[in-house]
């Protein structure tokens, strides 16, 4: 083995962290993106500024980045098409009095490229367009139970779920079930007559099974209950489509965010004109910042890039080129047992066997080895467009010292005395272990979600 480099400085990353203490509740706007899911003390902390797939932290470092604003940054940072589109828009203004022509203009573009988008709302955040989704289909359907597969967000109707449940009323809490990912008999099992909606993330790490999103679309049809695809993560990169067009299913409603404006706060609630023209007069969902210009432009050019490039399969080649080599290096190292690059080729997640050792101290180490060697890694690859062979085979240089070190300290039974910090804390974003049954007529109470992990 050749000797580790040094870990970057992070002092003034540490200090701004002394100044948010205290001051921000849980250090982060974003849980992700916080102390906990990095090595702290290790791990840089705050960002200044990004290029291309790469960032500077405050103290100057610079490293590949794999987390892209956590999914976001499908193109790259300050991506110059997209950067210019902004600025062009900016001389104009943001928010305006009345509507603004970009609202129609990039509805008609989604409605061309999106399956089964025959009506278009915008909103800024995914959990308001998933929450949109319910409240239409609650409305459409004159029912109130949910059923859930996947992470959608914050807001009452969902976060109960996952165990976090202070502050949301119980009533609510009752009405939201969940059913377990490619399992059609866990979906059976929960719905009722009193079902409103099926809402799942059509994919998330695992690939569905043959006719699995089909007979979920036939089971919401046999009922009466609308399907709605969370496609924050799918959208546009499985395929420009998203998981609609990739897997060839159409939801009654879809959601969209992170990729569709490269970074610009967006979402997008689309769907059969039927359910959606519910939004005219007897559902409410308006704001004030839905038809902010600058992310409609944003949009815009970020759709034209994606077309141009064939983004989508720029993303599959790349990140096959990374899955391909991860595998290869993991077997010639005698980890292909312990570790697995998983899901589609253009968001891969680096999967731990529990049998070979703590999961949650193996992703520290490999972390903390990667940052090493100039790798941002919080257990995800969210490739982008500006992610290059070049940069995938610096990637891959890292990974196979970094997986080294990883096989070095399970040969040794010393993962944990390998951390030169603390190591990174359980992901509230769960993925999987979703079957949690309604209640029924003369039930006690609510069965409780499993833990989140």
């Amino acid at each position: 083995m050749t000797s580790s480099p040094l870990f970057p400085p992070i002092v003034e990353s540490q200090r701004l962290l002394a100044r948010a203490t205290g001051l921000i509740p849980a250090l982060t706007q974003t849980l992700a993106k916080g102390p906990t899911q990095h090595v702290q003390g290790v791990a840089p902390i705050y960002l200044r500024r990004g290029q291309g797939c790469r960032v500077w932290d405050v103290d100057g470092n610079c490293f590949i980045d794999y987390t892209m604003g956590v999914g976001p940054l499908s193109l790259g940072y300050a991506y110059p098409a997209v950067d210019e589109a902004i600025r062009r828009q900016l001389a104009d203004g943001i928010t305006f009095s009345l509507m603004h022509p970009l609202e129609v203009e990039l509805a008609e573009r989604l409605r061309d490229i999106l399956p089964n988008a025959e009506m278009v709302r915008y909103a800024k955040t995914g959990a308001e367009a998933t929450s949109a989704a319910v409240r239409l289909a609650r409305a459409y359907t004159g029912r109130e139970k949910v059923l859930c597969c996947g992470y959608h967000g914050w807001h009452d109707w969902y976060i109960s779920v996952l165990g976090r449940s202070a502050g949301v009323p119980r009533a609510v809490q009752d009405l939201v079930h969940t059913f377990a990912y490619n399992d059609i008999a866990s979906l059976r099992r929960a719905i009722d007559h009193d079902t409103a909606c099926v809402i799942l993330e059509p994919m998330t790490f695992e690939f569905p099974k043959p006719g699995f999103l089909q007979e979920v679309q036939a089971v919401c049809r046999e009922h009466g209950a609308l399907l709605i695809f969370d496609e924050m993560w799918t959208g546009f990169r499985l395929a420009l489509g998203g998981a609609q067009a990739y897997f060839g299913v159409t939801a009654d409603l879809a959601c969209y965010s992170k990729a569709i404006a490269n970074g610009m706060p967006l979402a997008v609630l689309a769907g059969r004109a039927e359910v959606m023209r519910l939004l005219e007069a007897d559902v409410f969902f308006f704001s004030t910042f839905g038809g902010e210009a600058l992310s409609l432009a944003a949009a815009l050019a970020t759709l034209d890039e994606m077309e141009r490039h064939d983004v989508p399969a720029a993303l599959a080649r790349r990140g096959a080129m990374l899955q391909e080599g991860l595998g290869a290096i993991a077997a010639e190292l005698g980890l292909d047992g312990a570790v697995r690059c998983v899901g589609h080729p253009s968001r891969t997640m680096l999967a731990f066997d529990a049998r070979a050792g703590d999961p949650l101290l193996m992703k520290s180490l490999v972390q903390q080895e990667l940052i090493r060697r100039g790798i941002l890694w919080s257990g995800f690859h969210n490739l982008s467009f500006s992610h290059g062979e070049a940069e995938i085979e610096e990637t891959l240089a890292a990974y196979r010292e970094a997986l080294a070190e990883l096989r070095d300290a399970l040969d040794a039974g010393d993962l944990a005395g390998r951390l030169r910090g603390q190591p990174v804390q359980p992901v509230f974003r769960r993925t999987g272990d979703f079957d949690t049954k309604p209640v029924r007529a003369g039930d006690n109470g609510r069965q409780p979600a499993q833990p989140a992990r």
